[in-house]
């Protein structure tokens, strides 16, 4: 069964220009061309758009994302998942913790007052 572009698109909740901007980048093979030019594309596609929806949402970049569908079809499935996101995790502990230390320091300088950045710099505001 072949699928259009907006049908592939609807059914994983995508635009077009997302489907399209996925195929540039490698995440989507190339589709198949109707006759008429339409861009022809098998059920595969839809849950290929499914899994990289669901790993940015698991915070991956799209490079990442990238990473893991090839080493899927390498492999003939999602691989290494697990160490991906023990990595991620750790990736998102460490940003967080710099985001209370710039929470923090953001809070000191208001509680001092500090309203010109040069002076800021120079004392200990």
């Amino acid at each position: 069964m072949t699928l259009r572009a907006g049908e592939v698109a609807q059914a994983a909740g995508v635009n077009r220009q997302t489907l399209r901007y996925y195929e540039r980048r490698g995440l989507l093979p190339a589709p198949d061309r109707s006759p008429g030019g339409h861009r022809l594309y098998d059920e595969q596609a839809v849950t290929t758009l499914r899994v990289i929806k669901a790993a940015q949402r698991l915070g991956f970049t799209l490079e990442e994302v990238a990473d893991l569908i090839e080493a899927g079809r390498r492999y003939g499935r999602d691989t290494g998942l697990q160490v991906r996101a023990a990595e991620k995790l750790a990736e998102v502990e460490q940003r967080i913790a710099e985001l209370v230390l710039i929470r923090e320091n953001l809070r000191a300088a208001l509680d001092a007052g500090c309203d010109d950045l040069h002076q800021c710099a120079s004392s200990d505001c």
